[in-house]
Formats: C-alpha cells, sequence, structure tokens
C-alpha cells in the first residue's frame, strides 16, 4: 500500500499527509476550497496532540503563534460585568496552563508548509463517488479526471463527503448538542486589549476577543435551539439566520452583526457530534471530526485530529500494507480517547467540562503503541 487519498484540507487532512509521507507512502490531499481556508476560531493543542506537534517540529513556532489574553469578562444582556478572571479564559482554559492556544488559520498554515514538499495536494476539487474492491479504490471528482488509490481517507469535517458516500446519510451518525455559533472577523471595533468578552442573554450569547495584536476580532455569536434545516453551502442564507434570531441582542451586538455582512470569513454550523459504530468501511476511513467530532464544546476537536492522524499512520506503517490490521489498529487505540473527549462536551451542558476530566481525556492515549 502507497497511495492514499485525503479529503480535506483542514488540520487532520495535512496532519496525515506528514506523518504518511514520513512512513513512506504517497498522500494526495484533495480540498474543495481554492486554497487554504482562513479565518476561524482560536483552537486549542493539549495534552497528547502537544507531543505530536512536537514530533513535527513545529512546538516551537506554534507557542511563537499562541493568543495572549490577559483574562475574560462575562456579561448579561445589557452588557453589565458580572464576573471576571484573570486566571481563565472560556476559550483557552487556564491562562497559566502548558497548553497552547493558536488561530486555526495560523495552525493551518504551517501544517501546509510543512507538507507541500511532500504532498499532492488538488485545490478546488472534490470526491463525487466511491467505488472499492479487494485491489483498491476508485475515485471520481467533480472536476478532475477518476484515479484509484490504495486507501482513502475522509478528513473532511462534520459534513463529510467520503462518510456520506462510503457510510451513509449524515442524519444517522449526527448528534446536535442543543447550539449553533457562527465566527467571523472583523476590526477590533470594540478596542480589546488582549481581553475577552462574553455575553449570555437567555438562549442567546458569544464570545469576542482580539487577536494580530489586538488589530482584529474573532466574533463568537450563536443560539441554542433544535435542528435546523439550512443549506451548508449558502452563506448569506447562513447570515440571515444569525441576524433574525440575534436580532434583540443589546449592548454591542448589533454592530457586530452589521460587520458580519462584511466578513471574508464568516463560518456557521451546529455544536453537534459524530457517533458511529465503525470508522472504517473496506479501503476507506474516517479521520479527526468526520469520524468522531467532539464540537467545539469540548475543546478537543484539535487535538483530535492530531493524535488520530499520528496513530492512523503509525499503524498503517507497521501493518506493511495490510489495511484491515492497520484500520482495526487505529480504531482500537483511538476510539477510548475519542469517546472520553466527546464527553467533555456533555459532562456539563451550559458550562465547561470540570478542569479533571480535562486533565485526564486529554493525555488519555499513549502515542507508542
Amino acid at each position: 500500500m502507497k497511495t492514499v487519498l485525503i479529503s480535506g484540507a483542514s488540520i487532520a487532512g495535512p496532519a496525515l499527509a506528514y506523518w504518511l509521507h514520513h512512513h513512506g507512502f504517497a498522500p494526495t490531499v484533495v480540498e474543495r476550497a481554492p486554497a487554504p481556508r482562513i479565518g476561524g476560531q482560536a483552537i486549542d493543542i493539549r495534552g497528547v496532540a502537544l507531543d505530536v506537534v512536537d514530533r513535527m517540529d513545529m512546538l516551537t513556532p506554534l507557542r511563537e503563534l499562541r493568543t495572549r489574553m490577559r483574562g475574560m469578562s462575562m456579561l448579561d444582556g445589557d452588557g453589565n460585568e458580572i464576573m471576571r478572571s484573570t486566571e481563565y479564559a472560556a476559550s483557552s482554559g487556564r491562562l497559566d496552563s502548558d497548553d497552547i492556544e493558536v488561530l486555526r488559520e495560523d495552525l493551518t498554515r504551517i501544517l501546509h508548509e510543512r507538507t507541500v514538499a511532500g504532498t499532492e495536494y488538488v485545490f478546488g476539487d472534490s470526491i463525487a463517488a466511491i467505488e472499492q474492491d479487494e485491489d483498491g479504490v476508485r475515485v471520481e471528482f467533480e472536476r478532475g479526471r477518476p484515479r484509484t488509490f490504495d486507501l482513502v481517507v475522509g478528513a473532511d469535517g462534520l459534513h463529510s463527503t467520503v462518510r456520506r458516500l462510503a457510510f451513509g446519510p449524515e442524519a444517522e451518525f449526527i448528534h446536535h448538542l442543543g447550539t449553533y455559533v457562527s465566527v467571523f472577523t472583523t476590526e477590533n471595533i470594540l478596542n480589546l486589549d488582549e481581553w475577552q468578552v462574553w455575553i449570555r442573554d437567555g438562549d442567546l450569547g458569544g464570545g469576542i476577543y482580539p487577536a494580530r495584536d489586538n488589530t482584529e476580532l474573532r466574533v463568537n455569536l450563536g443560539f441554542m435551539s433544535e435542528p435546523v434545516d439550512y443549506d451548508h453551502r449558502d452563506l448569506d442564507a447562513q447570515r440571515r439566520l444569525v441576524a433574525d434570531r440575534l436580532a434583540g441582542m443589546r449592548w454591542e451586538i448589533p454592530r457586530l452583526l452589521k460587520a458580519m455582512w462584511q466578513a471574508p470569513d464568516f463560518y456557521f454550523d451546529a455544536m453537534a457530534q459524530i457517533r458511529i459504530d465503525s470508522w472504517s468501511r473496506g479501503r476507506v476511513t474516517l479521520l479527526g471530526d468526520a469520524g468522531y467530532c467532539a464540537s467545539p464544546l469540548s475543546g478537543q476537536g484539535t487535538s483530535l485530529a492530531l493524535v488520530g492522524a499520528y496513530v492512523l499512520a503509525a499503524e498503517l506503517a507497521a501493518a506493511g500494507g495490510d489495511h484491515r490490521s492497520a484500520l482495526a489498529g487505529y480504531e482500537r487505540r483511538m476510539r477510548p480517547f475519542a469517546e472520553l473527549n466527546q464527553a467533555l462536551a456533555t459532562e456539563n451542558p451550559g458550562g465547561p467540562a470540570s478542569e479533571e476530566s480535562i486533565e485526564r481525556a486529554k493525555n488519555a492515549i499513549s502515542l507508542d503503541a
């Protein structure tokens, strides 16, 4: 086994490409977007995932790029401060932790830079059909010519195309957690200085924090709701949905909603998890959010992606071309880790998991089997 097609060029996909190339495989990454995606919220690299990025020689540059918060405030619906902390930030946890919080686009950029020389990247395309047999997987693309690979990996997120084609409809595997969130970038119109502000008004709320030396804001605004039917590709429809649901919010929210319409990196989705009995079907397997999304409420999605990529590549290398053995080993090692981290999102509805649970979950796997 040598050729591996990876769908998705966010975090899990390029991380897997890195380790596959390291072990002598030939990875190809296909991504629907025309280039590496910009924007996104701050994400955390914790526990065992720090060991993974250290082994990739990325620990030092990521530490240099980490967000630097002095603390946070919690506001009521009118903007009155009801709590503040200089020890804890809602986006990252304890400020004295060894964990690293960086902007998603920074991690994505570094991963792409570290893998582009040893990986074939195909941007602006997507998988349209998958047909496999004992010898390989024939893949049809929306734009490119059909090709055959030894293995196909779906690292294409919560709404994975690979999972739909090889495993079945998304509705069979997605479990909503009752919240939707939008994320976008705007100028620092609130003049925040290394300080996060979080607001809660009934079922509505969000968090705002500065980035890029306080020159911009990363805005997270959302609402609690039962599942909502909307087009995942229609960004303007999603903006209207957010604007309508948050129309009654006060404080600075109307200004932020106005800025949302000009944001070039607007993102909207449900807080949800993927739960599936098996992550593999023959020569097709799932990685990261596509197979075991824990949701941003867990704070562990990025770490799961990085660790999963390391373990999957290691098992493929150790199996000597036997994909059945490799994929079974990958799932045997990763599933307990994934499920323990998924539990963080549901341990304390409406609030963070306990520090004890987080510490246990983020270190609950060994990289050296």
